[in-house]
């Protein structure tokens, strides 16, 4: 019996209209972002997966629980809510809420992170990397070899390799280590997961030396449906007992809630230990707003409750990941370089295969986002050199192994006819690479300088040359 193609498990409701631009309108809209990417107006873009942060469609029963929000500024009911569905499905104790996951790696970075301190992780996230500097700490990646190579078909590529994180307890001292930060679903990786045999390896090796584990958890859940699909002994549990068996070997979590939790707004950070809690809402105050609602408006609170349940709908989670499968294996058979396997959250073009001709110092990712978006309005976001950033020592440019962009698919809000359009042009550029020139930096900004850089390309003309 063959197998059946499968629908989005939601219908239509309401459309919201997107403008049609021509390649000389592009073209020039790119110049005026200064080829970033991030810097072009949404009104002037037609598919835009620059990012599923924020961006998902919430259902009729969020917009509902919207008209429930509790504005009070201390007590707020939603809080209340909000804290039994973390409890729940991520079985933290304490919940300290948050207006982004930027927030919470804040208030986590201040309340544990001393100068001196090394912070291992499985790859970097440019934010979290940032806010472990600004308090003084060095990030240390442990992430598996198998992380940083393309090409590599290893199905739990954000695995932890538990003899580098040895080798730097025993280099530096437990002491000097105040927790590992552990992501699943790792997005510098290209959306790659951790295995359930590592995160209890890893935590098991962590907490003999006396060293938390704070999981990011920002996309736990797509991480939670890669276990069920591909490790034994998983398949007949369900993605809400597999997050939360993720969680129950780590000490808490940072939290994102703009992308699993499917809100556009707000995040958290969940911890277990008692004096910690304390410390963090205390700075929470500081920083973001009082401890029951940090930020949030209660509605956005009460929406993400009721989004954390649907969530660990498999439905909904396969259906996700499904249309990134579509996309990431149309690209596959056009022979396009992209990280394999394909991830849970977008698909990240391997810009340094794609483009061979341009050198690493002129950002053949960023070139590409930026010729990708001028030949079709598709917005996509380099995660290369340029997010990298510079080395705070040398200030030279730091050139990770993976130089990418990414295509990130928000969730429930593209149909498979926009992936067709995505794909084509993306294909099309793949056809005719020497369209695509480099780029050299006009403006660099002090911190995360992906954000608000601007460039030109290197010859001074357009970045994608007619043909």
């Amino acid at each position: 019996m063959s197998i059946r193609s499968w629908a989005e498990p939601y219908k239509i409701k309401m459309v919201e209209h997107l403008r049609m631009t021509t390649p000389s309108e592009r073209a020039v809209s790119i110049r005026q972002a200064g080829h970033n990417t991030f810097l072009l107006r949404s009104d002037d873009v037609y598919i835009d997966l620059l990012t599923d942060s924020g961006t998902t469609a919430m259902s009729d029963r969020q917009w509902a629980a919207m008209m429930l929000g509790d504005e009070a500024y201390a007590g707020s009911k939603n809080y209340y809510k909000l804290e039994e569905a973390v409890r729940q499905y991520y079985g933290y104790k304490h919940l300290i809420p948050t207006h982004q996951g930027r927030g919470a790696e804040n208030l986590l970075s201040q309340i544990a992170i001393r100068k001196g301190d090394y912070v291992p992780g499985n790859m970097y996230f440019t934010t979290t990397r940032l806010h472990q500097e600004l308090c003084g700490g060095q990030f240390v990646d442990v992430i598996c070899d198998e992380a940083h190579d393309p090409t590599s078909e290893f199905p739990f590529k954000g695995n932890v390799d538990l003899k580098k994180m040895q080798a730097l307890i025993d280099k530096v001292g437990a002491d000097r280590i105040p927790y590992l930060s552990l992501e699943t679903n790792v997005n510098m990786a290209g959306g790659q997961p951790c295995s359930m045999a590592n995160i209890k390896a890893i935590c098991e090796l962590c907490h003999a030396h006396d060293i938390p584990v704070f999981l990011d958890a920002t996309r736990a859940v797509e991480n939670a449906y890669f276990i069920k699909e591909l490790e034994e002994g998983y398949a007949e549990k369900t993605i809400a007992e597999i997050l939360r068996e993720i969680c129950s070997h780590t000490d808490g979590c940072t939290m994102s809630a703009k992308k699993d939790s499917l809100v556009n707004i707000g995040g958290f950070l969940a911890l277990n230990d008692d004096k910690l809690a304390e410390k963090a809402r205390n700075m929470v105050v500081v920083y973001e707003g009082l401890h029951t609602y940090g930020g949030m408006a209660g509605r956005d609170m009460e929406a993400m409750a009721v989004g954390i349940a649907e969530s660990v709908q498999y439905d909904h989670i396969r259906a996700r990941i499904g249309q990134v499968e579509y996309l990431g294996e149309k690209l596959i058979n056009a022979g396009v370089p992209i990280i394999r396997p394909i991830g849970g959250h977008g698909i990240f073009l391997d810009a340094a295969r794609f483009l061979p001709h341009l050198p690493r110092d002129q950002f053949p990712a960023q070139a590409l986002a930026a010729a990708l978006y001028v030949d079709s309005g598709v917005r996509s976001m380099e995660r290369g050199a340029v997010s990298a950033g510079r080395d705070p020592e040398t200030g030279e440019n730091r050139y990770p192994n993976l130089e990418l962009v990414r295509l990130t698919i928000p969730r429930r809000v593209y149909t498979q006819a926009h992936m067709d359009v995505t794909a084509e042009s993306v294909i099309h550029l793949f056809e005719n690479p020497e369209r695509v020139q480099g780029l050299k930096i006009t403006y660099e900004p002090e911190y995360l300088r992906f954000f608000q850089c601007r460039f030109e390309p290197v010859s001074g003309s357009a970045v994608l040359l007619e043909e």
